[in-house]
């Protein structure tokens, strides 16, 4: 088998999120079905995806693998090859061979794939790759405009509209509290047999372009994890609740009524980190073993 990455980015607004659903629009089942028809296949090869989105967000950095059997990459050839190279081709079998392949299946996706889901690299992975467990951090932005008038109509697919003005100041102040390692189940919704302990490696606020943006990076999410963040900290930016309150939320270590999980439109996944390729298999059998909280 031959271990394929696909960089990716699509608009989230009309899928019900990244993950396979029976009856559902979904990104993993737009592209597994595209993969099956351009190579050929009886059955659409699985993906393994870096972050699994919720309906309605989008990503701009996503990454993905697949496994495929060499031989179905032969659909994608452009001519048959009969019995040697052809003419003006690259050898059969050799690195040039395969690169062609590969760009070949980019285009095909393009021509085949709805305008909302985008397959924008297509690679062989390295050894010890796993597009979920050798990743380092997830980054995610989260865009609002506060703007009295509104969204930029333009906009309206990627921006919230929040009708009171935010202290940048005062998000970053709140948002300082919930840096570092922690059980994060007050933000989180729980899965049986998971752990809600992740490291948030940087939560910080800024105005860009007339927005208001929020940058999250951490090792990895829980579900609704982002969003219940951003939501427990816009009413500090606002003036509604102290600085000092989504720092308690945290220490209590349960879900609080008082965190509104924020809409899942202003959402996007923008960056994926992994390790160098000497480091990415140890990476993944790191990532697999369930965390705990040390004293």
């Amino acid at each position: 088998m031959v271990r394929l990455r696909l960089d990716l980015a699509y608009d989230g607004t009309d899928f019900s999120g990244w993950a396979r659903q029976p009856g559902r629009r979904t990104v993993q089942g737009e592209i597994e079905e595209a993969l099956g028809r351009i190579l050929r296949l009886p059955e659409s090869p699985a993906l393994t995806v870096a972050g699994r989105t919720d309906a309605g967000v989008h990503a701009r950095g996503q990454v993905a693998h697949v496994d495929l059997d060499p031989g179905a990459l032969a659909a994608l050839d452009g001519r048959a090859r009969r019995g040697g190279a052809t003419e003006g081709g690259p050898e059969p079998g050799s690195s040039g061979e395969l690169d062609e392949r590969l760009s070949a299946m980019r285009r095909r996706l393009a021509g085949v794939l709805p305008q909302d889901v985008r397959v924008h690299r297509v690679t062989v992975a390295p050894e010890g790759f796993d597009a979920r467990f050798s990743a380092l951090s997830r980054r995610y932005a989260y865009r609002i405009s506060d703007a009295p008038g509104g969204v930029d109509p333009l906009r309206r697919r990627e921006v919230v509209w929040y009708s009171r003005p935010l202290d940048v100041d005062r998000l970053n102040a709140a948002a300082a509290a919930l840096l570092g390692e922690h059980d994060f189940a007050a933000f989180c919704r729980r899965r049986e047999g998971a752990t809600t302990i992740r490291e948030l490696k940087r939560l910080d606020w800024a105005r860009e372009e007339g927005l208001v943006v929020a940058t999250v990076m951490a090792d990895a999410f829980c579900h609704s994890m982002v969003r219940a963040l951003v939501g427990s900290l816009l009413p500090v930016g606002e003036g509604r609740l102290p600085v000092g309150w989504p720092g308690e939320v945290l220490a209590r270590a349960v879900r609080d009524s008082g965190v509104h999980v924020a809409p899942a439109h202003g959402l996007c996944l923008e960056e994926v980190r992994y390790p160098g390729v000497e480091e990415l298999a140890r990476r993944a059998a790191e990532t697999r073993r369930v965390r705990t909280l040390s004293s």
